[in-house]
């Protein structure tokens, strides 16, 4: 990366240096030894004891910011608080809900998903968040397998599931939201808004208190489901801790940005408040542990879009003020390159964050230049880890724009052999991730458990590399490399050469099937609007990066963004059917 993007004499101190500091006694992240389930881990001393905690606090210490805003919709944190001390106390009195019980969200990013999150943690039970782009089978699935008790749905999911009820004799309770008001004919389904309102009325319900009900970081907080690309998707059970934690992962990697630069860590303006425009849903790990929670903690904002669109978002970047925006690289490009960009006041954006998919280190260098201000940012994390594990960002990440960053002193990482032994400095294997963000085990299923929990280790499937500062270099998904003719190609090379291309926006690698070779290399890619590449000049270009063997027999073009799922993830499966077999 080009030295004119880096600061004079940067760093000011390596990356253990600044670890050290903030996991020092005094520090607001430092660190303690302590024993959960048996294991040895640091753990974050200063962290709030739970989940719902985050929020009494922000209502207390910001009550007249927004927290919420949708469409003409804006809730405050005291109407939030209010409105999940209410519906805490529906969920309780009414449905029975007690500490243990699972209770899904299953709902667009609406105003009211906080609410069904935050009132039933503290109540001790289990927030079950749900993919509300699943079919109906595939929620009868995730609603049946943890054993739900209440349900609170919009109503697009409900015409989705209320025939497969029957199914589902655990399920006592569908708690509807935005509910228009039609007959259901069915006892177990109810209005959310019967207790508790419109989401604009909820700052006028009676100050109550949250329920009294003994909750603490070791207690189950949450069942989030893997994204299941392939299989029936798992259910990662987390802790209050472990979530938690996650945001405290976030906040050292940012902090570090500043002591590597020679700076102190600026102290939390309390008359500054960011906003956050959401890309992602709330049912992902990312959305509701690395965006929904943490805003709470930092009594910032978050606006939420029905859809995302980015012809849609440069309006409300500008009306908001919104200070953070990202999600998957491609919606970073989107924004970028759109054609009315230049027509908006983006100034106030400082941060531009995503993980999720590799990203092309001129995105880095683009967001730089467009964005002088503002600092990019990539990271790495899973449902099983509670999301974030490592974040680059700032200057770390102009200057290693294909790492995904190095961890805070709180996590260890290693990458391992197929046996499970520590490779050396450099060396290409899975890697393995330790901290109190992991989370405890999947639900009710101990084989998968006894593969991906190890001793306080996630295993983590990702093929990975760390440099001698700790940095870690995604290589690929394990289950994502190709085998040509006995050669391993990791897809992330390719789609890195490719991304490496001006016109190149978006790009996804996928095994070609062949009758001698086994595999062979296929992409598909999106172009940025008005550049022009040809197949044969794309081939070229990868093959002025890597060996013969790597380059792309077959290159497809899509004008429409690659088909992802919901957590942001490229659907490879729908790929890899473009292609003939060869041979």
């Amino acid at each position: 990366m080009s030295s004119e993007l880096l600061p004079p004499n940067w760093p000011a101190m390596s990356i253990a240096q600044a670890n050290a500091l903030l996991a020092a006694p005094g520090s607001p992240a430092e660190l303690e030894d302590s024993v959960i389930n048996g294991i040895s881990m640091k753990t974050y001393k200063n962290a709030p004891p739970t989940i719902h905690s985050i929020l009494l606090l922000a209502a207390a210490s910001f009550p007249d910011r927004d927290y919420i805003v949708y469409q003409d919709e804006r809730v405050t944190y005291t109407a939030m608080y209010r409105a999940v001390a209410h519906f805490a106390a529906t969920l309780r009195d009414q449905y029975g809900i007690t500490k243990g019980d699972r209770v899904a969200i299953v709902m667009r990013n609406y105003p009211q998903w906080p609410v069904a999150f935050y009132a039933a943690l503290s109540l001790g039970a289990i927030a079950t968040p749900m993919n509300s782009w699943w079919t109906g089978d595939e929620l009868e699935y995730g609603l049946s397998f943890a054993g739900v008790k209440a349900a609170v749905v919009d109503p697009q999911i409900f015409e989705r599931i209320h025939e497969h009820l029957g199914n589902l004799p655990e399920l006592n309770h569908v708690i509807i939201a935005r509910d228009p008001g039609e007959e259901h004919n069915h006892p177990s389904v109810t209005s959310m808004e019967s207790s508790i309102g419109d989401a604009n009325s909820w700052a006028s319900l009676a100050p109550i208190s949250l329920p009294d009900v003994e909750v603490g970081p070791e207690d189950h907080a949450t069942i989030m489901y893997t994204s299941g690309t392939t299989g029936k998707p798992k259910g990662a059970l987390a802790t209050h801790r472990a979530v938690v934690s996650n945001m405290f992962n976030s906040l050292c990697c940012s902090a570090r940005m500043y002591l590597r630069k020679g700076e102190p860590v600026p102290e939390p303006d309390p008359s500054v408040q960011r906003a956050t425009l959401l890309s992602i849903p709330f049912f992902h790990a990312t959305g509701a542990f690395a965006v929904m929670v943490p805003t709470a903690l930092r009594g910032d904002k978050i606006v939420s879009m029905y859809k995302w669109d980015a012809g849609e978002a440069l309006p409300i970047i500008e009306r908001e003020k919104i200070s953070n925006i990202g999600g998957v690289p491609a919606i970073a490009w989107q924004v970028l390159e759109h054609p009315d960009r230049d027509k908006y006041d983006l100034s106030s954006i400082e941060v531009i964050s995503y993980g999720g998919a590799p990203s092309a280190p001129e995105l880095v260098s683009t967001i730089k230049k467009r964005f002088p201000n503002a600092a990019p940012g990539n990271g790495w994390g899973m449902t099983e880890t509670c999301a974030t594990v490592t974040l680059n960002i700032g200057e770390d990440y102009v200057n290693r724009p294909s790492s995904a960053g190095a961890p805070p002193a709180a996590v260890e990482l290693k990458v391992c052999d197929p046996e499970g032994n520590a490779l050396a400095v450099g060396e290409v294997g899975e890697l393995w991730c330790k901290g109190p963000m992991n989370c405890k085990q999947y639900w009710n299923r101990p084989d998968a458990t006894a593969e991906t929990y190890r001793d306080g280790w996630v295993v983590t499937g990702d093929l990975a590399r760390l440099d001698e500062e700790g940095f870690l270099f995604l290589v690929d998904r394990a289950k994502d490399m190709l085998i040509r003719g006995g050669e391993n190609i990791y897809s992330i090379e390719v789609e890195s050469a490719l991304y490496d291309h001006p016109a190149v926006m978006d790009a996804a690698v996928v095994g070609i099937p062949h009758k001698v070779l086994g595999e062979e290399v296929g992409a598909v890619v999106q172009l940025k609007p008005g550049m022009e590449v040809s197949e044969a000049e794309l081939r070229a270009h990868v093959a002025n990066h890597l060996a013969a063997f790597k380059v792309p027999v077959e290159i497809q073009f899509l004008h429409e963004p690659l088909p992802r799922n919901a957590n942001g993830k490229i659907l490879k499966k729908e790929l890899r059917e473009r292609f003939t077999p060869r041979g």
